[in-house]
């Protein structure tokens, strides 16, 4: 357990003999109170953190924005809740691509080109899930200038900011510009692997002006939560001093890293798959030939993978990518767990024929 894991911990255990003494709101001015808070939050942000999960804020900060028939630009593939709370809140999700050929850079032609009149926020998801892709500051800055030509609503996921392999560093988006209204949504589930605790943070930043209802729509919807997680919160003011701004998991030797490694070495040996060498996070996203395996549903091609070799992967479609070409791997289990995985998986690519795939899902449920 590294220093930041153990502060967390301690930090957890001092806070929960108090937390039936406080409410969730005397502990959030709290935080607010704290002045340092935004020199920890990426981007120096100046508002407080929220009091949830960033998986639930998500959902707010959609259900806040949107009226029916409004739209989000959403990428592909993506993190599937955006696209399900924005159809939750009335809206439409329209999905532009992330190109593969381009380490999985949005692109940001098919951005513009997917404006409309009713297109009310862009979502950035950077690191990515599922690509594992970080975006350079050139391609950030490109989509910050959509936003502002057209008055959208940038929405940043930033929860892999800290997971970054080979020394690499992450830009938020809200430290690049003062002129768009950023919402950023981040936390301690990934980075400090207490995902249990539903402990995130939204922040609101950069231009205000004409977002006040937007903001008293956000305000209305957290009050009604009345079950927030009272111990996490006085976890992330600590958990964020003691980050140390690397990873030793991500580091050459490191678990991760080396987790990393061996995937993407495996699908390089197998014939038919390629991948792009993920940059952050613990997912990686390979492509499959649909040719040589006559793939024509990748929800089938897993459901049969998991029933004939009990390895457990998520079709690429999951992540709203249109075509049946693409699967996600997390490779969070230990090196000998993911070589025996991918074992499993070469030898059953070896074993398709033509049309092995093929078919409805019932099929493969009976």
């Amino acid at each position: 357990m590294n220093n930041a894991q153990t502060s967390t911990t301690i930090a957890v255990r001092s806070s929960f003999f108090r937390a039936d003494l406080m409410s969730w709101s005397a502990a959030s001015e709290e935080l607010a109170a704290d002045d340092t808070m935004p020199a920890r939050t990426p981007g120096g942000m100046s508002c407080p953190p929220s009091d949830h999960s960033p998986s639930w804020m998500i959902t707010l900060s959609m259900q806040a924005l949107l009226n029916d028939g409004d739209e989000v630009l959403i990428p592909a593939p993506d993190y599937p809740l955006w696209t399900a709370a924005v159809k939750l809140a009335g809206g439409n999700p329209v999905h532009y691509l992330c190109d593969e050929e381009a380490e999985w850079y949005p692109d940001v032609a098919d951005v513009r080109s997917k404006v409309t009149a009713r297109t009310k926020g862009l979502v950035i998801i950077n690191p990515n899930n599922p690509t594992g892709a970080l975006y350079p500051k050139e391609i950030l800055w490109e989509l910050v200038k959509i936003a502002q030509e057209y008055g959208l609503v940038l929405f940043a996921d930033e929860i892999y900011d800290r997971l970054l392999f080979d020394g690499r560093e992450h830009a938020s988006v809200a430290s690049l510009t003062d002129d768009v209204l950023v919402v950023t949504l981040n936390g301690l589930s990934k980075s400090h692997r207490i995902a249990g605790f539903r402990s995130g943070w939204m922040v609101l930043s950069g231009n205000k002006e004409g977002a006040s209802g937007y903001i008293e729509g956000i305000n209305m919807l957290a009050s009604m939560r009345l079950c927030a997680n009272v111990p996490s919160q006085y976890v992330v003011p600590k958990a964020l001093d003691d980050w140390a701004g690397e990873d030793a998991l991500m580091q050459p030797g490191g678990r991760l890293y080396e987790q990393r490694e061996c995937v993407c070495k495996a699908i390089g040996e197998i014939p038919g798959l390629s991948v792009v060498k993920p940059k952050a996070a613990f997912y990686v996203f390979p492509k499959i030939d649909v040719k040589q395996f006559d793939i024509m549903d990748d929800e089938v091609f897993v459901l049969r993978f998991l029933q004939e070799k009990q390895v457990l992967l998520v079709h690429g479609k999951g992540f709203n990518w249109p075509e049946p070409d693409h699967f996600r791997i997390v490779y969070l289990p230990e090196v000998g767990e993911l070589q025996d995985a991918m074992g499993r998986l070469k030898a059953f690519l070896g074993e398709g024929g033509v049309g092995r795939w093929q078919g409805c899902l019932c099929a493969v449920q009976e």
